[in-house]
């Protein structure tokens, strides 16, 4: 096999339809456009979801959820990612620089997931009240 001698497989290419070109190559005179009208005309502008002034489609359609902006720069942080950190003081950097918030948290916060065995300090950071809870009763503290 040589790379000048590639070939896509007979019959997954189809050739290029050629319009204009006669009644005998199936889209002669109107070329598949229909009959008079905006889109039948050369360089006939309309908006991609236009239908003639017709309310279009997606504007038809009743609008559907809400996207936070925030969900970005904030994270959560479970109990048991934090037994995995062996810095001193646990920040948002430290958070960070573990991978456990992801790039661009501006704000974290630790929950009451999964347990907690030894003592961290946490600077920075919010926590929830039962997070705290099980964080002072490791032997932890919260500083502000």
């Amino acid at each position: 096999m040589r790379l000048n001698t590639l070939k896509p497989a007979p019959g997954s290419r189809r050739p290029r339809l050629r319009v204009g070109r006669g009644a005998s190559a199936g889209q002669g005179k109107t070329c598949g456009r229909g009959t008079k009208g905006q889109r039948a005309r050369k360089g006939g502008y309309h908006k991609v979801g236009f239908e003639g002034g017709q309310m279009p489609l997606q504007r038809r359609m009743p609008k559907v959820g809400f996207r936070s902006g925030l969900k970005r720069s904030r994270a959560e942080v479970r109990l048991h990612e934090l037994a995995k950190l062996d810095a001193a003081v646990i920040d948002l950097a430290a958070l960070l620089a573990a991978g456990i918030v992801p790039v661009g948290t501006e704000r974290a916060k630790v929950v009451l997931a999964g347990a907690l065995s030894k003592a961290v300090t946490l600077k920075g950071v919010a926590v929830t009240k039962g997070a705290r809870a099980a964080i002072e009763a490791a032997g932890g503290k919260i500083e502000a």
